[in-house]
């Protein structure tokens, strides 16, 4: 079959090659006929080395198709069935699942290390245990969630991680107030979703931040009450909270330096939401006085903090009415074969999300 591979870490162009097998197929799990995958910025980390990523390996990660096979013992899915790969799915029994925190399982991360796909080469991994990026994948049942009818692959894909991330920091992990100021660094596809959640949350004031004109202009036209550059920040928070800062912070971009300025940007006792997924070796520096006299909350959000299945759910009757838009959100629509045209337009920050069509 088909699959995009990037051979080692540190390339910039996948090989999209047809002499791909899907492997590992037995109890307990599925065979998955991939319609569409989005294309996140978290695929881009893993081939640059931000995220830790064994090499060669599938990226892609937000996929939706179909069941072709299940695996012994798989009594809930059945060839035909329409899913979202889920890439972090929750075990229920470790004690995060026990407490509620099932975005905290690490039981998706115990397949990362075994290979999803075999080429005459060789073994290829694919990311986050799945890689979407091809015709086929095998992965547990628990990664395989149905969903209705009437969501479309494209959208379904979304939600199976930028959607749910977003608004998650909104809804879940910040919990806006209806009334307080918002303000989101990075407005790409998930900060798009956060500026979405606090509209929903009913967030007075959203000021969205990019140095990328057209998602600026994107960010209005989704919710944002206002859309500055990060050079234009400072007067923004001037404006808009008269020098004191904002109730709430959005870092979606995944670097200290813009979790810095988020800090800065909060309030004195405010919340900063750290969505963007960073480095190991990337450390964000506070001294111990700010951290006591500002008393500002410091809420890293994993996967929107939250119940996914339940944020699939919820995600899915927000778009059915029309209280959240997921339809613009794409604003390319690709072939596999164009795949690194799409990744150069996602490294300029041109586009919101990408999908994928295979």
């Amino acid at each position: 079959m088909r699959a995009a591979v990037l051979h080692e870490i540190g390339q910039e162009k996948l090989e999209v090659l047809d002499d791909v097998e899907a492997v590992g197929f037995g109890p307990g799990r599925v065979r998955i006929r991939v319609r569409a995958t989005g294309l996140c910025h978290s695929d881009l980390s893993a081939m640059a080395g931000v995220l830790p990523q064994p090499a060669p390996f599938v990226p892609g990660h937000e996929g939706a198709g179909e069941i072709l096979e299940v695996g012994q013992g798989v009594s809930h899915l059945k060839p035909g069935d329409r899913v979202v790969v889920c890439w972090l799915p929750a075990c229920g029994a470790c004690p995060a699942c026990k407490r509620g925190q099932t975005e905290l399982c690490l039981a998706g991360f115990m397949n990362a290390g075994t290979p999803n796909f075999r080429r005459p080469g060789g073994d290829v991994f694919g990311f986050a245990g799945t890689g979407t990026f091809t015709e086929e994948v095998v992965v547990d049942a628990g990664c395989a969630v149905p969903i209705p009818d009437d969501v479309p692959f494209d959208i379904a894909a979304l939600i199976g991680c930028g959607v749910t991330t977003g608004l998650g920091a909104a809804l879940n992990t910040a919990d806006v107030e209806a009334g307080s100021s918002v303000a989101v660094i990075g407005c790409g596809g998930v900060g798009i979703s956060a500026i979405q959640g606090a509209r929903l949350k009913g967030a007075a004031e959203i000021v969205a931040v990019d140095p990328v004109a057209s998602r600026r202009e994107a960010a209005l036209e989704f919710g944002a009450t206002r859309a500055v550059s990060p050079d234009e920040l400072a007067d923004a928070k001037q404006q808009v909270t008269a020098g004191e800062g904002f109730d709430y912070v959005f870092e979606v971009v995944g670097k200290s330096a813009t979790a810095r300025t988020a800090y800065e940007t909060t309030r004195r006792g405010g919340t900063l939401v750290v969505v963007g997924a960073g480095a190991m070796d990337d450390f964000l520096q506070l001294n111990m006085f700010e951290l006591f006299f500002d008393e500002k909350r410091i809420l890293p959000s994993m996967y929107g903090g939250g119940d996914v299945l339940r944020s699939y759910e919820r995600t899915i009757a927000l778009w059915r009415a029309g209280r959240v838009d997921l339809d613009r959100l794409i604003t390319h629509r690709v072939p596999l074969s164009e795949i690194n045209e799409a990744l150069d337009q996602m490294r300029t920050g041109a586009s919101l999300r990408t999908c994928i069509e295979i």
